[in-house]
């Protein structure tokens, strides 16, 4: 199985792609595979969560996105203002509606469990669903690990630590590295956005790949604008507020007195990554790019070129997206884009990388200023911990995503400056990466078990 672009930007709600999307996604996949004959003749479905999603679930909404999936939703079409008189209906009656077939008995307490001193092995994600019939006999039970960015395996693929599969299959340009990628481009004489776009070809048509791309940055601008014009407290207990309108506000008038300060450039994109993940912190909707936790870097980045390039359009969008969707697929590939694996470098560190290479070739890049942007991008990400305080996508969460979109931008121009030519690889910063996320302690690794989580007061 192949890896698409629209793998890596996917349209969900927040606040988590490993902890929320992923999970949902799970739980509906589990009841469609069991089949609807299982399914009518179950009275009691169980859930056990393990590792970094019983540690940090809580904050992240899991439970929410486990009951959701059960009755049938998915990230991509529930409507977020609907998701609390879903749930409320559910706690209240203590009833779950499976697949939107059967009403059986569901009670939090024994159903859905938080194993916070037990991990499955393959990944720290890890999850069982169980069906029960009237004699509390086994149906069947299943087990699913969520694994970054929304994506979720089963057991056999973990196992064989497929995760994706084989990225080669039925590609017109297959790669599974960044030297691939560029020796294919040199050969066919073709950029790394026109390579990803014939690849697409093997989804859907040349218009469709055109209309979903330009989706995805309609929901992206559309989160920008949302998160710009909210006040208020974030949800969770920690009494974060937003302020991303309150900024605006604050350059708007700055406009108004026709004052411009050098550093208003990098005031807008820091707002407009802020803007997108205080959305993500509230449960709206966003794209995960390449994770919810993530999903500011690359939208602020794009509205920077949008703003500030002149001449900017949509194919441009089409372009940063394209190319950013190459390197994510690099990162998937060869480490991983889970925080519960590689701590924060594998979300906002591996969505700079992307965005760094997706500006560089909007900006005229070469292939290998591309490559060179991504491989800066992720040099000055290494090591960097996930330690949200409480389990929540909000602190350092939220700020951390305005400096992955200033990193970025600082990246491609560096990159645009050389030839191409450098002493680290993108293949070699990512095996770095994956060797550093490796040897980290798992209590950086969304657990909310070390760093600012255990060093700074909940409340």
């Amino acid at each position: 199985m192949a890896i698409s672009v629209f793998d890596l930007f996917s349209i969900g709600i927040g606040p988590s792609s490993s902890h929320t999307v992923g999970p949902m996604r799970a739980a509906k996949r589990f009841l469609q595979e069991v089949g609807k004959e299982k399914i009518e003749n179950a009275v009691r479905v169980k859930v056990d969560l393990y590792g970094s999603l019983a540690l940090t679930g809580k904050g992240h909404a899991t439970d929410l996105a486990v009951m959701l999936g059960l009755q049938g939703e998915t990230p991509e079409d529930v409507d977020p203002n609907s998701v609390q008189e879903k749930i409320h209906k559910i706690r209240e009656t203590k009833k779950i509606h499976l697949m939107h077939q059967k009403w059986i008995d569901f009670h939090e307490e024994n159903d859905l469990l938080f194993h916070y001193d037990k991990q499955l092995p393959y990944h720290p994600n890890g999850m069982r669903f169980t069906l029960y019939n009237h004699d509390e006999n086994e149906l069947v039970q299943k087990v699913f690990y969520s694994v970054g960015g929304g994506f979720i395996v089963d057991l056999h693929d973990a196992k064989d630590d497929v995760h994706l599969g084989d990225n080669s299959h039925g590609l017109l340009y297959p790669f599974k590295n960044a030297a691939q990628l560029l020796a294919n481009g040199k050969l066919y004489n073709k950029t790394i956005q026109e390579m990803m776009f014939e690849n697409e070809l093997r989804w859907r048509s040349a218009d469709e790949i055109k209309k979903q791309l330009l989706k995805i940055w309609h929901v992206m601008e559309q989160s920008i604008e949302r998160g710009c014009s909210q006040d208020g407290i974030l949800p969770g207990g920690l009494n974060v507020k937003r302020r991303a309108a309150p900024i605006l506000r604050s350059l708007r008038e700055r406009e108004k007195l026709g004052l411009f300060l050098p550093t208003d450039i990098f005031e807008w994109v820091s707002l407009w990554a802020l803007a997108v993940n205080e959305e993500n912190a509230a449960a709206g909707r966003i794209v995960t790019a390449p994770t919810n936790g993530s999903s500011g870097v690359i939208p602020a980045v794009i509205k920077y070129y949008r703003t500030f390039v002149e001449g900017a359009n949509d194919e441009g969008v089409m372009t940063i997206l394209l190319v950013a969707g190459a390197m994510g697929i690099l990162y998937k590939e060869g480490a991983s884009i889970s925080a519960a694996e590689m701590g924060c470098m594998g979300e906002v560190g591996v969505a700079c990388s992307m965005a760094a290479a997706g500006l560089t070739a909007v900006m005229g890049g070469t292939n290998e200023q591309m490559a060179n942007a991504a491989e800066i991008g992720m040099e000055h990400n290494l090591g960097l911990t996930c330690d949200p305080i409480k389990g929540l996508v909000q602190i350092p969460c939220i700020e951390r995503n305005t400096m992955g979109a200033i990193k970025a931008i600082n990246a491609s121009l560096l990159a645009l400056r050389g030839d191409g030519m450098h002493k680290v690889s993108l293949d070699q910063v990512i095996e770095t990466m994956r060797q550093t996320g490796n040897d980290m302690k798992s209590i950086y690794k969304e657990t909310s078990q070390g760093g600012l989580a255990v060093n700074v007061p909940e409340c």
